[in-house]
C-alpha cells in the first residue's frame, strides 16, 4: 500500500478526492483504488481497455501523473459532475434577454463543477441609451454584480464556490470603473479580473498617445495611454487587481487561430479560450524524475518524462470522451477541438534536486528545455492518436502549420502533422495545482517557487486538545531525510527571497514552450517602489508572456502566509494565527448556553426564532450549533435544512463567522423589508444578521454588525493581517499561480 509523504497529503485525499457514499462510508479503500478508479473509467472507450487501464495507472501510481482534481474527484464515481476545469461562456449580447440567458448558462455550468470566464466588453457602457426603451444602460459593472451573487448561492459540484473570471477590453468605455471596482472589498469578490490589453494601447503608452475609448465604433472618451496604464498599476499595487491579458499575444499565438477568436480565459488565466470553450488538466510531477537528487549526477529522467507524456495525453484525450457536459455547445466545442492542458507541477523541486537556483538563468534555461521536452513529446503522441483515432475535426493542415506556436515547432514535429494530422488542436498549459500538489506530498506547485520550506498546522482534536502538524516541502523533506541538520545550499531559495525580475525570467523561460497560458504570481514586497512595480509588467510584456498576475500585501485583500526567519538561510516554521480548524466535529456537550432571537418578517404572519448555543473552548465562547423554528409550514423544509447545514459548519471550528457574509449577501427576487430602518434583502439575511449580533455580543467577533470581512468596523478578534480560509478557517491563504489558495486544506477560488 502507498505511504502518503505527509499526513496532510493524505488529509486531502481523504477530503477531496476518495470516493464516498453520501453517508461518508468509503469506497475507495486507499488511494491505490482512487487509481484504479481513474484509471479503468479512462482506459474505457478504448478498443483495449484492459491493456490501457494498467498503463493508466502506472502513469498514476506514485504521484508521477497528476490529473486535475476534477478528474480525480470525478472519473469512474458515475456522478453528473464535469471533468474539465475551465470554461469560457458564450459571447454576451447587448440585450436583456440574452444577457440572463448567460447567466443560466453560468449556473449549470458552476453547478456541475466548472469555473468560467466571460467577457463583459461586448455590454454597452453606463449612459448609453438603450434603444426602444428610452432609458440609460446600467453598464458591464452592473450586470458582474448579479453574476456575483448568483455565484455566492453556487455550490460548486457540491464541494467548493464556483470560481469566475470577468474580462474587459483596455478601450471599452466603462474601464476606469473596471478598474477600480475592486477597491471596494464587499464587491465582486466571487470574480478574478483582468484587462484585455491590446498591443495598439502598449504601443500608445510607450510614445505617451492618446487612448480612445469606444463601444460599437462610437467614440465615447479620450484618455491619456499612460495615464490609463498608470491607473491600471495603481489598482493592481495596491489591492491585486486587475491582472492584464496580452490578448493580442494570445491570438496570435493560438493554433487555432483561423476558426476562433479569444476574448475571455478561465478564472485563473492558464487556459484563454473562446465561446464555449473548454479544457481539462493534468500535471507531469517534476519532482518524482529526478534520478540521484542532490548528489553531482542529479538529473531528470527525461526518458521516463517522454514516456509519461505520451501516456498522459492519451488519458487526456480520453477524458473529452468520458465526461460530461453542463451545455451541448460546450459539448461540442471540446469534440471539435479536444484541446487539453497538459503541464508540470513540481518544478521548483525539481530545481532543487539537481542543484539549480530558480530565477537564474541556469534555471531558466533548464526550464525552457524540460518544457521543450514536454510539449515536443505531447504533439508527437497526439500525432500518433491522430494515426490511430483521426484528427480533431477543425484541423486543416495548411492553415494550422502556419499559426500559433507551430511557426516555431521542431521540424519532424511539423512533418509529422502534416503527414498524419494531429488529435488536440492545443496540448499544452501550466494550471494552478495547490490542492494536487499538497495531494502528492506537497510538492512545489506549478511553475512557482518553493513558498516556504516548512509551517505550522493546527488541528483541534475531539477531546478539545490542539495539536500542531509540521507541513514541510517536499524537496526540503527530502532533503532533511538524506542529510539532516546539515545546512541547506545557497541554490535553496523560495518565495520570500526571490526578486520580481526572478519570477518574470520564469514565466517567460516556461511560456516559449507552453502553447497555451501559464496561472502564475509573481511575488513583490510590500516596500516595492511603484516604479519597480509597473517595470515587472512591462519586462512581461517585452520577454513574450500572455498575461501578468502580481501580488503585494495590501489593506484589501490582506498578506499572506508570514514567514520568520532563523538566520538568512534557514526560514523557522510559521506559528500562524491561533485559529483552529477541527480535523473531525466536537461532540456535543451534555448542556449548552445560548440565546434566543425573535424575527418578525413584513410578509409573514409568524416570527421565526432563531436559538445560537455556545460552548467554551481554551476559555472562549463561540457559536457550536442553531436551531431555527416558526410555526409558517412554508418554512419548514428550508430551516431545518439551514439548521443542519450552519450547525455542521460552526463544529468544525475555525473562522465560521463567513456563514454571517454568505446568508446577509443572499436577496429574495421579489424583494426584501425595511426592519428598523435598515433594508434586509432576505428572510435568510435577517437570520445571518441575528446570528452576527450573536456573535458581537458573545465576543466571538468585535463590531457594529455591519458586514464582518468587508466591514472595517466589523472584523475578527486577536487574528492576524490576512484573511481566513473559507473552508477551513485558517489564516494561511497565499497568492498561488493566480489564485489565492490555503496552504492548510488544499482549498482554491480557481476551483
Amino acid at each position: 500500500m502507498t505511504q502518503f509523504a505527509a499526513p496532510i497529503a493524505q488529509q486531502i485525499w481523504d477530503m477531496k478526492y476518495r470516493l464516498k457514499e453520501a453517508d461518508g462510508t468509503e469506497i475507495d479503500r486507499n488511494v491505490e483504488d482512487t487509481w484504479q478508479r481513474i484509471a479503468k473509467d479512462l482506459a474505457n472507450v478504448e478498443s483495449e481497455p484492459k491493456h490501457w487501464e494498467a498503463k493508466f495507472y502506472a502513469a498514476l501510481e506514485g504521484f508521477k501523473f497528476l490529473p486535475a482534481g476534477r478528474i480525480t474527484a470525478g472519473a469512474g464515481t458515475g456522478r453528473q459532475v464535469t471533468l474539465f476545469n475551465c470554461f469560457v461562456m458564450g459571447t454576451i449580447p447587448d440585450n436583456m434577454g440574452g444577457i440572463f440567458e448567460m447567466l443560466k448558462e453560468a449556473a449549470l455550468t458552476m453547478q456541475q463543477g466548472g469555473g468560467i470566464g466571460y467577457d463583459f466588453s461586448t455590454i454597452r457602457p453606463k449612459g448609453a441609451l438603450v434603444r426602444g426603451v428610452a432609458a440609460d444602460a446600467s453598464g458591464p459593472l452592473s450586470f458582474m454584480d448579479v453574476w456575483d451573487a448568483m455565484c455566492r448561492t453556487i455550490m460548486s459540484a457540491g464541494s467548493r464556490r464556483g470560481a469566475m473570471m470577468a474580462t474587459l477590453r483596455c478601450d471599452h468605455p466603462d474601464i476606469e470603473d473596471f478598474i477600480t471596482a475592486k477597491s471596494d472589498s464587499a464587491r465582486l469578490r466571487m470574480f478574478n479580473m483582468s484587462i484585455l490589453i491590446t498591443d495598439s494601447f502598449m504601443e500608445a503608452v510607450k510614445e505617451d498617445a492618446d487612448w480612445d475609448l469606444v463601444f460599437e465604433d462610437e467614440k465615447f472618451k479620450t484618455v491619456s495611454a499612460r495615464d490609463l496604464w498608470d491607473k491600471i498599476m495603481q489598482a493592481t499595487y495596491d489591492y491585486a487587481e486587475p491582472g492584464v491579458i496580452f490578448i493580442d499575444r494570445i491570438n496570435k499565438a493560438n493554433n487555432l487561430n483561423y476558426c476562433e477568436t479569444i476574448a475571455a480565459t478561465n478564472p485563473c488565466g492558464e487556459q484563454p479560450l473562446p465561446p464555449y470553450g473548454a479544457c481539462l488538466l493534468g500535471s507531469i510531477n517534476l519532482a518524482r524524475l529526478v534520478v540521484d537528487p542532490f548528489e553531482g549526477t542529479a538529473k531528470l529522467d527525461e526518458a521516463l518524462l517522454q514516456n509519461l507524456v505520451a501516456t498522459a495525453v492519451r488519458m487526456m484525450d480520453n477524458t473529452v470522451d468520458a465526461s460530461k457536459f453542463p451545455l451541448e455547445s460546450q459539448a461540442r466545442e471540446a469534440e471539435n477541438k479536444r484541446r487539453i492542458g497538459l503541464g508540470v507541477t513540481g518544478l521548483a523541486d525539481a530545481l532543487l534536486m539537481v542543484g539549480v537556483r530558480y530565477g537564474s538563468k541556469e534555471a531558466a534555461e533548464l526550464t525552457e528545455r524540460w518544457l521543450h521536452q514536454v510539449a515536443r513529446a505531447a504533439y508527437l503522441a497526439s500525432v500518433d492518436l491522430a494515426k490511430e483515432k483521426g484528427a480533431f475535426p477543425l484541423f486543416d493542415a495548411e492553415l494550422y502549420l502556419a499559426s500559433g506556436t507551430m511557426r516555431n515547432m521542431d521540424t519532424d514535429v511539423r512533418d509529422a502533422i502534416e503527414a498524419n494530422g494531429i488529435r488536440n488542436a492545443l496540448l499544452t498549459s501550466i494550471a494552478p495545482t495547490g490542492t494536487i500538489s499538497l495531494y502528492a506530498g506537497n510538492v512545489s506547485s506549478g511553475i512557482e517557487p518553493v513558498f516556504a520550506y516548512s509551517y505550522m498546522r493546527k488541528v483541534l482534536q475531539k477531546d478539545g486538545s490542539r495539536t500542531e502538524e509540521e507541513v514541510t516541502d517536499y524537496a526540503v523533506q527530502m532533503w532533511r531525510d538524506k542529510f539532516g541538520d546539515k545546512e541547506m545550499p545557497e541554490h535553496f531559495v523560495n518565495a520570500q527571497t526571490l526578486l520580481p525580475a526572478d519570477h518574470v525570467r520564469m514565466q517567460a523561460a516556461a511560456q516559449k514552450w507552453v502553447d497555451s497560458s501559464i496561472s502564475k504570481t509573481i511575488n513583490c514586497p510590500e516596500d516595492i517602489d511603484f516604479e519597480t512595480f509597473k517595470n515587472v509588467y512591462l519586462d512581461a510584456y517585452e520577454t513574450g508572456c500572455k498575461g501578468c498576475t502580481t501580488y503585494r500585501p495590501n489593506a484589501v485583500t490582506g498578506s499572506v502566509l508570514s514567514v520568520s526567519e532563523k538566520s538568512e538561510d534557514t526560514p523557522e516554521v510559521d506559528k500562524g494565527a491561533d485559529v483552529i480548524y477541527m480535523s473531525e466535529p466536537l461532540d456535543r456537550p451534555q448542556s449548552l448556553e445560548g440565546r434566543t432571537y425573535k424575527l418578525k418578517w413584513p410578509d409573514s404572519e409568524h416570527a421565526i426564532y432563531l436559538t445560537v448555543n455556545d460552548v467554551i473552548l481554551n476559555g472562549h465562547r463561540r457559536p457550536f450549533e442553531v436551531f431555527i423554528n416558526s410555526k409558517n409550514m412554508e418554512h419548514f423544509a428550508w430551516t431545518v435544512g439551514l439548521t443542519r447545514m450552519i450547525s455542521a459548519v460552526f463544529r468544525r471550528g475555525g473562522d465560521v463567522s463567513f456563514v454571517v457574509e454568505e446568508l446577509k449577501a443572499v436577496f429574495d427576487p421579489r424583494g426584501g423589508a425595511w426592519i428598523k430602518g435598515k433594508y434586509i434583502p432576505s428572510i435568510l439575511a435577517a437570520i445571518g444578521g441575528a446570528v452576527e449580533t450573536h456573535m458581537i455580543d458573545t465576543g466571538f467577533i468585535e463590531g457594529e454588525g455591519l458586514g464582518l470581512k468587508n466591514d472595517p468596523k466589523g472584523r475578527l478578534l486577536d487574528v492576524a493581517v490576512s484573511k481566513p480560509c473559507s473552508s477551513c478557517g485558517q489564516y494561511e491563504m497565499r497568492m498561488l499561480e493566480g489564485c489565492m489558495t490555503c496552504a492548510s486544506c488544499g482549498f482554491s477560488k480557481c476551483g
